[in-house]
């Protein structure tokens, strides 16, 4: 049976190893040796694992500005695709942050990843006309 529940730090080299092979083109700052720590920092509890027998099959981060909720990271082993899991993770990150006061959210799909784009449709997320734009400051 697949559960729905916090990370626990235990679980950063499956984590790590999913990230690697389901993102392989992330820039470093979004590769799990750095983007856990900041997420354990903030909002930790948004941070959530599909586990099956003790072995993660997916993530999802989420986080709410107190206007706005986010989604990234949601990850699902290439081996364990079309089984819900998806599903299961978003649906349980807009629970916790609708329960934060959050109405609205989004997230960001490259333009290229179609199978991705396609997922959020099925999930109720529609194309907004936006221009996405961001700063590296680091």
């Amino acid at each position: 049976m697949i559960e729905v529940l916090p990370y626990q730090e235990a679980q950063f080299g499956e984590v790590d190893a999913l990230w690697r092979a389901v993102f392989p083109e992330d820039p470093p700052h979004s590769h799990a040796a750095a983007a856990v720590p900041q997420k354990l920092a903030v909002q930790r509890e948004l941070f959530l694992v599909a586990v099956e027998s003790g072995r993660v099959l997916g993530t999802i981060l989420a986080g709410y500005d107190g206007h706005r909720g986010w989604l990234y990271k949601l990850a699902v082993h290439p081996n364990a695709r079309r089984c819900g899991i998806g599903e299961k993770l978003v649906r349980a990150a807009e629970r916790r942050l609708a329960v934060l006061g959050c109405a609205k959210v989004n997230l960001q799909v490259r333009d290229t990843n179609h199978e991705a784009a396609r997922f959020w449709a099925h999930m109720g997320y529609a194309e907004e006309p936006r221009i996405s734009m961001g700063r590296n400051l680091a």
